[in-house]
C-alpha cells in the first residue's frame, strides 16, 4: 500500500463527503418544470454534478434537447431560488467521513474544502451537516475565476493553510479532481461511491481508490 506523508488533505464536497443528488435533483426538476420543460430522472442529473452550476444547468436544458445561451442565463437563478430552498433537505453525510475526519484532525492535518459548488450554497450545507468545524479553509466554485479541474483551486487551498501543494493529499471522486491534484503536483485519491459524471472512477488515472472514506487513513501519514 503507498503511503503519502502530507501535513493537508483537500476534499470535494458532492460525491466525496456528501450525497447531496436528491436535492440538486430536486431543485433541477423544480427549474425544469417552472420553465415548461420535461422531468430528467435523478439517474440522468447524476451524471451531469462535477463541473458547478452553470453547467449543471446547461446539461439539464441541453441534453438531447435544445438551448440557446440565453436560455441557460435566465435558467440560472431559476435553479439558484429553488436549490436554496432545499439545499440540504435529503443530503447525507457518506459512511466513514466523520470519523475519517475526526482521525485525521487529531493527527494535527490541515483540513480544506475544495469544491465546484458555488460558495452561497457549500457553506450553509457545510453547517448545516455540521461538518463545517472540521475545516480550516473552503473555496467554493466561485472564489477563484475558474473551477476544477484548474489547479488553481487546489494551490488556492493550500496557500491558505499554510502549506505546500506537495504537502497536500487530494481526495475527490471524479477526473475533475484528479487533473486538477495532477497539475497542481499532489497525489489524489478517489472514492469510489461518488458520482465520476458518469464515467467509471477505476478509468480515472489516481494513486489510490477508496471504496469506503475510512480506507484514506490507511494512505495518509502525517509528515
Amino acid at each position: 500500500m503507498t503511503h503519502f506523508p502530507a501535513r493537508a488533505v483537500l476534499f470535494d464536497l458532492d460525491g466525496t463527503l456528501l450525497d447531496t443528488i436528491g436535492d440538486l435533483a430536486e431543485a433541477a426538476n423544480r427549474m425544469l418544470s417552472e420553465l415548461g420543460r420535461p422531468q430528467r430522472p435523478l439517474e440522468e442529473i447524476h451524471s451531469f454534478v462535477g463541473k458547478g452550476l452553470p453547467n449543471l444547468v446547461y446539461r439539464c436544458l441541453a441534453e438531447n434537447a435544445s438551448a440557446t445561451e440565453a436560455d441557460v442565463d435566465a435558467a440560472i437563478p431559476v435553479f439558484r431560488r429553488h436549490y436554496i430552498a432545499v439545499n440540504g433537505d435529503t443530503t447525507r453525510i457518506y459512511p466513514g467521513i466523520v470519523e475519517t475526519l475526526e482521525t485525521l484532525r487529531a493527527r494535527r492535518l490541515k483540513l480544506a474544502v475544495v469544491t465546484n459548488k458555488a460558495g452561497d450554497f457549500t457553506l450553509p450545507l457545510l453547517e448545516r451537516m455540521d461538518i463545517a468545524r472540521y475545516f480550516q479553509a473552503v473555496v467554493s466554485g466561485d472564489t477563484l475565476p475558474v473551477k476544477k479541474p484548474d489547479p488553481a483551486m487546489l494551490i488556492h487551498a493550500c496557500e491558505l493553510l499554510g502549506v505546500s501543494p506537495r504537502e497536500a493529499v487530494m481526495i475527490g471522486d471524479s477526473a475533475n479532481d484528479a487533473l486538477a491534484a495532477r497539475a497542481a503536483g499532489m497525489p489524489v485519491l478517489l472514492v469510489s461511491y461518488g458520482y465520476s459524471e458518469g464515467m467509471p472512477v477505476d478509468t480515472i488515472e489516481c494513486d489510490g481508490l477508496l471504496s469506503d472514506a475510512l480506507q484514506a487513513l490507511d494512505h495518509i501519514i502525517p509528515a
